[in-house]
């Protein structure tokens, strides 16, 4: 009888702990684990760092903090903008610390060594901050994404804009590795084929403090357009010296390639106004991109830029994968990030076979200091560039996993 009652108790316990043990077995470790690896002292650093883990932050906090019942647990890490350092942190969150998906990746550099990595790892990874539109075509994965902008993007807004505006020479100040030669090629592409030229380029290692060299060939270039194909820092840099040189005032035009509200809140709009720009997000767009920007200033005291909005709508997408999924493996998260429609206060769109969020861009320009109207009102928007007009189209696509027709 003893024994019998033991074995009931026993068998009651096992069915107890079936549900907890197969949860456990669908959630890796017990608990989601994500990972911000971006630049968070250098060149970069305003234009992403530190605020875009707080953004990742306000993401988690809309799940309260759980996912399928099981902790979500972020980390974050600063890569100085070195491919081998971001890879090696990288390879260390995978191996030994669990964790399911790193997001923000800025440095198209770093980007494609992460991404090459967690192709390897069959770990998922959301690229925000970095720009070439390599992530997703030759260089795309089934487990890789790409989610704000892309150089083809940036290209396709600023480029085309001011050719049309009459901008028909332009000559390059291109930041020297990927993301910068990535960007020159696909902007030069847009001005030709709308019928302008490039008259010359020159290339400019990362961070650099002086100029001056650079900004003289532009000028001797006597090009309508110095286009900018840079980013943080530099761009800051570039500009407000531009600005010593006359260079505005000498009749030729600055194009910021890739500028986000935080290098024209680092200029200031006396110095800033009249830049033509693309970005894929802007704070006071609608009532939801307001609302997430307000509890973001919440928290950094500043206004979201793409680059922070979209690592908040890159790790939200990702929980909600992993909700409908029912799991934190890999190829059904992925899935289900290219099933799932996106709709949050960053953007609404789809996620393409090739990775690519595809989304509204929109193009922009600096307001004068007398236009605006309070703190962080910087923006006029010149237009909207549609979703499947922004990026590039998949007939044109080198990505291995799309199939031509």
């Amino acid at each position: 009888m003893k024994k019998s009652i033991l074995a009931l108790a026993l068998a009651a316990t096992t069915a107890l702990a079936a549900p907890a043990a197969l949860a456990q077995d669908k959630i890796s470790g017990g608990v989601v684990k994500i990972g911000i690896l971006n630049d968070q002292s250098g060149p970069y650093a305003d234009y992403g760092g530190k605020s875009s883990v707080e953004a990742a932050r306000i993401a988690i906090d809309e799940f309260g903090g759980k996912i399928l019942g099981k902790p979500i647990v972020l980390i974050d890490a600063d890569h100085q903008n070195k491919p081998d350092v971001a890879s090696n942190i990288a390879r260390q969150w995978y191996d030994a610390e669990g964790v399911d998906m790193i997001a923000e990746l800025t440095t198209s550099s770093v980007a494609l060594a992460v991404q090459s990595l967690s192709k390897e790892k069959n770990k998922i990874d959301m690229v925000v901050g970095a720009a070439t539109s390599t992530l997703t075509n030759e260089a795309c994965t089934p487990t890789g994404f790409h989610w704000a902008f892309d150089t083809y993007a940036l290209a396709r807004g600023t480029g085309g804009a001011l050719v049309q505006q009459g901008g028909k020479s332009w000559f390059f100040l291109t930041a020297d590795y990927q993301f910068g030669h990535q960007l020159e090629k696909d902007t030069s592409a847009f001005v030709t084929e709308a019928g302008g030229k490039v008259v010359g380029a020159v290339r400019h290692p990362l961070n650099t403090a002086d100029f001056s060299s650079f900004l003289l060939q532009a000028q001797a270039s006597k090009a309508q357009v110095v286009g900018l194909a840079n980013a943080g820092t530099d761009t800051t840099s570039a500009v407000k010296q531009a600005a010593d040189f006359g260079i505005v005032k000498g009749g030729q035009k600055l194009a910021g390639l890739l500028i986000t509200l935080a290098e024209v809140h680092a200029l200031g709009l006396e110095k800033a106004q009249g830049l033509v720009l693309t970005e894929g997000y802007y704070w006071d767009r609608d009532d939801r991109s307001r609302e997430f920007a307000k509890k973001y200033m919440e928290r950094t005291k500043r206004a979201p830029s793409m680059i922070q909005a979209g690592t908040y709508s890159a790790v939200r997408s990702y929980l909600k994968a992993v909700e409908a999924a029912g799991t934190d493996a890999t190829d059904a998260v992925a899935a289900k990030l290219r099933e799932l429609p996106v709709d949050d206060a960053f953007a609404k769109g789809k996620v393409r076979i090739d990775g690519t969020f595809e989304h509204d861009m929109y193009l922009a320009e600096v307001k004068k200091p007398s236009e605006s109207k309070g703190p962080w009102d910087y923006y006029k928007i010149l237009q909207t560039i549609p979703a499947a007009e922004a990026f590039t189209p998949l007939a044109k696509s080198m990505c291995p996993l799309v199939k031509k027709t």
